[in-house]
């Protein structure tokens, strides 16, 4: 279990995750305790423990509110338990509000992708020039389309703290998912790295990996690779099918060799990302997609299963 805690100010605790699930953001306010992004459903009951042990480390015993950054399901896998623990408020993005009130999980990417999340409830929608006052703190709510068209970022003056989600990490970016499926993105991207270099910031907190203080240094990163992607889209289409394919073996353990054609096909953004940019048959994708992942380490082949490393 990797969850080393990191405050940044007093009010605000860090659960560093691993790649299936987000990292979470605990906030604790004099009258209510709230959290940004809730990790992946494999994850959840260690979610749950996690924050009842951060909850009573500060004393506290309930979760208030629930905050997603986004709708993918490795941020916000984890409300459905959340909030029948805590009975939680649930604050989402403004535009995912319709398909989650009638739980549409083509349109919420869930089918699209393979993966799973349960079932939730908000009770409240977040824009794009709100304030919200959390940890004490006062928060903006500054909108961060391209990896996801509606996702949000949270920053706060004050501290000069901004939780970036998958907008920016420190040597990257979430894969810029409007692009595989048609749809315009990069430029997205690249006007929300813009947006964070007018902020501020002295600290992010990223939806992955450990916070960090190097500001400059990581967007010029997201900068180059960014460049990189949109000068070759075909790029972009092999980074996101490595990056589905790693997250499902992530939640699985291994995936029989066998059945990862099918998956190909089955699995809708797969199929499309394949069609559009690379038209491959689903066996010889299959062996690409190994090959792949083998070559970075992210995975290996004993010949009946495709295994994590």
């Amino acid at each position: 279990m990797n969850a080393p805690a990191l405050r940044i100010a007093p009010s605000i605790h860090v659960l560093e995750r691993g790649w299936l699930s987000s990292n979470n953001v605990l906030l604790f306010g004099r009258d209510e305790v709230a959290m940004i992004d809730s990790g992946y459903v494999a994850h959840a009951e260690q979610t749950q423990t996690l924050v009842r042990h951060v909850l009573a480390q500060r004393g506290r015993t309930r979760l208030d509110l629930l905050v997603n950054t986004h709708l993918h399901s490795d941020h916000c896998g984890g409300n459905a338990a959340l909030q029948a623990e805590h009975d939680c408020r649930i604050a989402i993005p403004a535009a995912e509000a319709e398909k989650v009130d009638r739980w549409d999980e083509a349109a919420l990417s869930y089918r699209a992708t393979g993966q799973r999340c349960p079932r939730f409830r908000h009770t409240q929608t977040l824009r794009s020039g709100d304030v919200m006052r959390l940890g004490d703190l006062d928060w903006q709510v500054l909108a961060a389309p391209g990896h996801d068209p509606h996702s949000l970022l949270f920053y706060c003056e004050q501290e000069g703290v901004l939780i970036s989600a998958d907008a920016l990490w420190r040597n990257g970016f979430g894969i810029i998912f409007p692009e595989l499926d048609g749809e315009s993105g990069f430029e997205e991207a690249r006007a929300t790295l813009e947006l964070i270099r007018t902020l501020d910031v002295r600290t992010v907190i990223p939806g992955h990996g450990a916070p960090f203080h190097e500001i400059d240094d990581a967007l010029e990163k997201a900068f180059s690779r960014l460049d990189y992607l949109q000068a070759d889209p075909l790029r972009n289409a092999h980074n996101g099918i490595k990056v589905l394919v790693k997250f499902l073996l992530l939640d699985r353990g291994r995936i029989p060799l066998a059945e990862l054609p099918l998956m190909m096909r089955e699995i809708p953004l797969l199929r499309i990302t394949n069609e559009r940019f690379m038209q491959l048959q689903e066996d010889e994708l299959a062996r690409w997609c190994v090959a792949q992942l083998g070559k970075a380490g992210a995975a290996r082949s004993d010949g009946v299963f495709l295994l994590d490393c």
